[in-house]
C-alpha cells in the first residue's frame, strides 16, 4: 500500500463543518471553488458526535457532511474521530485519562489525554474507527483514512506500569538480562521480581524533571515503550479499518518531535503525512529538515503536508503572521522536498475555543477579499495548473543525514559534559552547511541502506547500535566521506559507555581517540583555526571541546586557548578509498559550514548556487526520469542567477534557457522541468 491515487496534488485542509449551522457550509463550498481546494479533511475530532453514549452511534451529521462534500466533488480524507475521547467516557471510565509525570491522575479535558495502555479506550477506539470505515469505504470521494491526531505526551498509571513490564519482559527475557542493561548494581537497583519495576517520573528516578534521571536505562526504555503503546492503539485502529476497506491509512506526525520515534512507527503507516509549524518565519531550513525526515520515513517515499498554517497558529505565546507570499513559498518548498499534497489546518476558523484565534483560509467574517484568501486562491490556481507533474516524484540524494531518535534521547537524559547541547540544534547545524550548500539530503534512520550514498553525516551520533560503526566504515571502504561530531560512538543500545576508548566503535574509521573532555557555559568561546595558509580561518566553539588525540588523523582545525590550544579539533582519516572526519566541539554555523564544503567538494556535491544561502534548490526526478529542479527565493529582495540547463517553467509556462539571466522574485518560487 502506498500513497492516495488523486489526479493532482490535492489542495485544501481540515475542515469542521459541524462547528457551525448548515447554511454556512454553502458559502464554504463557494468559496472553496474560487480557490481551488479539492481536499477535505473531514471528521478528526468526531468521537463525541457520532457516539454520544456508550453503546449510541449516531452518524447522521456525519453523513450529511459527507455527502455534501461528495456532491461538491471534493476527495475527502476521512478521520476515524478518536484524536480526543468524549466527556461520557471519561466519566464512565476514569481509567481512560492519564497520569502525568508528576503522578496525578487527570480528569477529563484537553486532547492528549488517552492512557494508550487502556482496554476501555482501544477496544471503543478501534469500534469506532471499524464502525467509521464500514460506513463510508465505498464512498468514491473517500481517498485515505486519517487515524488518531497528531499522537504524543505520554502517561505512567498502573495500566501502563503493568504494560512496561510486560514490554520488558519481551525485550529482556529474564530479570539478569535488565538488570545487566539498567547497570541496576548501581546504587542498591539490583530487581528481584517483574512487579518491582516502576515507571520512570517525578516520584522515582527523576528528581529535576523529564530530562534528569538517575538511571538512563530505565527512561531510554520508556520512552521506547510508551512510543509504541502509542503505535498500539494506531495499529488497533488500522486493523478495525482493513476489515472493510484497502484505502492507504496514515496519521498526522509532527515533524522533529521528541516523545515518538516515527521509525519505529514508519511501517506501519501506508504513507507519511505531517503537519508543519515552523518554530519562526526566518529558518527554512528548519522546515527542510523536518520534510527531509518525512520523506526518509519511508525509503523516500512522497509524503503529504497534512498541516500548515495559511496565516498565523494559535498556540505560542506570539504568534508570527506569515509576511506576503511565505506560505506560498512554504508550500512549494515542501512539494520540492516530496510533498504530493498541500494542505492546511483550517479551512474555516472556528468561533470559539482555543483555536478561535489561529490562521484559516476563510476567516469568521468569510470574505473572499482577504489578502490570506487571495494568496491561497493563487496558490490553489498554481498547483491546478501543475496538475499531476511532481506526484511520486523522487529525490536523488547522494548525501545522508542519520536521525536517530535513540541518541537523541540518550544525549539530553545524561548527566555530562553539558545540558546545554541540544541533539536538534546539533542536526540542524549540519543540515543547515548541507542545505546553503543545494544539496539534496535524504533523512535517514541508522538502519538505513548506506551503500548508496557518497557522503553519510552522522552528527551527535551518540548511540551506536548493531552494525552501524562496521556500515558507515563500509562507506569510507568503497570511497565515500563520514563525517560525526563530538559526544558519538559514546554509549551502546542500553545507554552505557563502551570499555573502549572514545568514539567507541568509531574509532578505526575516524583515527582519533578521545581521553577528556571540557565543558563551559554558552558564553565561553574558544577560538578553532581550521586550514592552513592563506585558506586559513578562525572560528567560535563553544559547550563541548574534547581533548582528540589524532592516531592516524590528520589535523585540519586546532583550538587556540586553553591549556588544550594547539591540539586537534577537527581531523580527516583516510580509511580504504575514502575518509572519517571528526569535529571535536561545537563549531558556529560558519565553523560547521566550512567542515561540511570540505567535505562536498572532495566529492563535487554541492548544488548549482552554492554561493547564495537564501536560494534553495532541489530537484525532484519522477518515474519516466523527468528532472524537475525547483528554485526557492527566501530573501524578500529578488534574485538573479545564470540558468545552468534549459527547460520549461511549469507555473509560468515560459522557457528557460541555459545560460540566460533566471529571475527570482522576493520569495518567488519557480519549478523548471529540465531538458
Amino acid at each position: 500500500m502506498s500513497l492516495p491515487v488523486t489526479p493532482k496534488v490535492p489542495f485544501g485542509g481540515d475542515y469542521n463543518p459541524e462547528q457551525w449551522p448548515e447554511p454556512v457550509w454553502g458559502d464554504d463550498y463557494r468559496l472553496f471553488d474560487l480557490a481551488g481546494i479539492d481536499t477535505v479533511t473531514l471528521g478528526v475530532f468526531d468521537w463525541a458526535l457520532t457516539q454520544p453514549a456508550p453503546e449510541v452511534y449516531d452518524f447522521a451529521l456525519l453523513d450529511r457532511i459527507v455527502e455534501r462534500a461528495t456532491a461538491q466533488g471534493r476527495m475527502i480524507c476521512l478521520a476515524t474521530g478518536t484524536g480526543a475521547h468524549p466527556a461520557w467516557l471519561a466519566r464512565a471510565h476514569p481509567e481512560v485519562t492519564r497520569v502525568d509525570f508528576e503522578g496525578r491522575r487527570h480528569r477529563f479535558g484537553q486532547r492528549h489525554n488517552s492512557c494508550p495502555s487502556s482496554p476501555v479506550f482501544r477496544r471503543l477506539s478501534a469500534e469506532l474507527a471499524r464502525r467509521v470505515a464500514g460506513r463510508y469505504a465505498d464512498k468514491r470521494s473517500v481517498v485515505a483514512w486519517h487515524v488518531g491526531n497528531e499522537y504524543g505526551g505520554a502517561c505512567y498509571c498502573e495500566l501502563c506500569a503493568a504494560g512496561f513490564r510486560d514490554w520488558l519482559r519481551e525485550r529482556y527475557r529474564t530479570l539478569a538480562a535488565l538488570n545487566t542493561a539498567w547497570y541496576t548494581t548501581f546504587w542498591s537497583h539490583t530487581f528481584t521480581d517483574w512487579d518491582e519495576i516502576e515507571p520512570p517520573s517525578a516520584l522515582t528516578e527523576h528528581w529535576r524533571g523529564p530530562d534528569h534521571t538517575a538511571f538512563q536505562g530505565i527512561t531510554l526504555d520508556y520512552r521506547r515503550f510508551m512510543s509504541e503503546a502509542m503505535l498500539a492503539n494506531f495499529r488497533d485502529e488500522k486493523a478495525a479499518i482493513r476489515e472493510s476497506s484497502e484505502l492507504p491509512v496514515t496519521t498526522n506526525f509532527m515533524g522533529m518531535y521528541r516523545p515518538i520515534d516515527y521509525h519505529r512507527w514508519a511501517e506501519q503507516l501506508d504513507f507519511v503525512s505531517w503537519d508543519n509549524y515552523p518554530p519562526d518565519d526566518s529558518s527554512p531550513h528548519w522546515a527542510a529538515l523536518s520534510h527531509d525526515l518525512m520523506r526518509g520515513l519511508k525509503g523516500g517515499q512522497p509524503f503529504w503536508l497534512m498541516e500548515q498554517t495559511p496565516s498565523m497558529t494559535a498556540c505560542r505565546d506570539v504568534n508570527q503572521l506569515k509576511r506576503p507570499r511565505v506560505m506560498r513559498l512554504w508550500s512549494w518548498q515542501a512539494v520540492a522536498h516530496g510533498a504530493d499534497a498541500v494542505l492546511f489546518f483550517q479551512l474555516r476558523a472556528s468561533r470559539g475555543a482555543c483555536e478561535k484565534y489561529h490562521g484559516a483560509v476563510i476567516g469568521h467574517a468569510g470574505r473572499a477579499d482577504t489578502r490570506v484568501f487571495r494568496e491561497v486562491a493563487e496558490l490553489g490556481a498554481e498547483l491546478g495548473r501543475l496538475g499531476g507533474a511532481t506526484l511520486g516524484a523522487r529525490t536523488p540524494a547522494r548525501v545522508a543525514l542519520l536521525f536517530d531518535w535513540d541518541s537523541w534521547w540518550a544525549l539530553e537524559i545524561s548527566d555530562g559534559p553539558s545540558r546545554l547541547v541540544r541533539y536538534q540544534q546539533v542536526l540542524l547545524a549540519y543540515y543547515r552547511a548541507l542545505w546553503e550548500a543545494g544539496v539534496d539530503v535524504d533523512v535517514v534512520a541508522v538502519d538505513a541502506d548506506l551503500s548508496g550514498y557518497q557522503v553519510v553525516v552522522a552528527p551527535a551520533l551518540h548511540m551506536v547500535k548493531g552494525d552501524l560503526a562496521e556500515r558507515l566504515a563500509g562507506v569510507a571502504e568503497r570511497g565515500g566521506s563520514v563525517l560525526t561530531t563530538f559526544l558519538s560512538g559514546r554509549v551502546d543500545v542500553d545507554g552505557n559507555a563502551f570499555l573502549m576508548d572514545v568514539p567507541g566503535p568509531l574509532g578505526p574509521l575516524l583515527g582519533v581517540r578521545v581521553d577528556e573532555w571540557d565543558a563551559r557555559e554558552a558564553d565561553v568561546v574558544n577560538p578553532v583555526c581550521l586550514g592552513e595558509g592563506a585558506d586559513r580561518v578562525e572560528v567560535a566553539a563553544r559547550l563541548v571541546f574534547e581533548l582528540v588525540i589524532a592516531e592516524g588523523a590528520e589535523v585540519v582545525g586546532s583550538y587556540q586557548a586553553d591549556f588544550y590550544a594547539g591540539t586537534p579539533a577537527v581531523t580527516r582519516h583516510a580509511y580504504g578509498a575514502g575518509h572519517g572526519w571528526y569535529v571535536g566541539t561545537a563549531l558556529d554555523q560558519p565553523g560547521v559550514s566550512w567542515v561540511v564544503r570540505q567535505v562536498l567538494d572532495h566529492h563535487g556535491l554541492t548544488g548549482p548556487y552554492p554561493d547564495l544561502p537564501g536560494l534553495e534548490t532541489t530537484v525532484r526526478v519522477t518515474g519516466d526520469g523527468t528532472r524537475l529542479r525547483f528554485l526557492l527565493n527566501h530573501d524578500a529582495e529578488p534574485v538573479q542567477v545564470t540558468a545552468t540547463v534549459g527547460g520549461v517553467d511549469l507555473l509560468t509556462g515560459a522557457r528557460v534557457e541555459p545560460g540566460e539571466p533566471l529571475r527570482l522574485d522576493g520569495h518567488g518560487v519557480r519549478v523548471v522541468r529540465e531538458e
